[in-house]
């Protein structure tokens, strides 16, 4: 494996109030993004693309029972996608897998019209944006 470049993350922890949902709606989408299965702990699930892996874990110091993305903290995760089709591709298995397309009515251009992503929320609150690269006329 090649050395991580300085100041690249190493690894991203979220805490989440069900293990199993989540190890099904991230697992899915970060298996769909090429990612592999890492580590399995009693509380946690990690998968690895790279240098860097994600952890979805279920801790007993839980404070809250829900994440909420409008408060002070994460919002959302953003991933590349390898194109539009890809994008679309996930959108259409994602509701199956415990996630729904948000601002369905601006997709795919929520983010404005010269960016092309899909935004997903999971049953848990937590967002992700998929990005598809930007056409030669494009710029994000």
């Amino acid at each position: 494996m090649e050395q991580p470049k300085a100041g690249m993350p190493h690894h991203l922890e979220l805490w989440v109030p069900d293990l199993d949902r989540a190890a099904k709606s991230f697992g899915w989408l970060l298996d769909t993004l090429g990612y592999e299965p890492h580590q399995t702990w009693e509380r946690a699930r990690s998968w690895r693309l790279g240098s860097f892996y994600l952890v979805v874990e279920q801790s007993p110091a839980l404070t809250a029972p829900t994440h909420e993305r409008c408060r002070p903290g994460m919002n959302h995760l953003a991933f590349h996608v390898e194109s539009r089709d890809a994008v679309e591709t996930i959108v259409e298995e994602a509701e199956e897998h415990g996630w729904h397309l948000m601002f369905a009515d601006r997709h795919p251009h929520a983010g404005g019209e010269a960016h092309y992503a899909a935004y997903l929320e999971n049953e848990d609150g937590f967002e992700v944006e998929l990005v598809a690269p930007a056409t030669e006329f494009e710029d994000y």
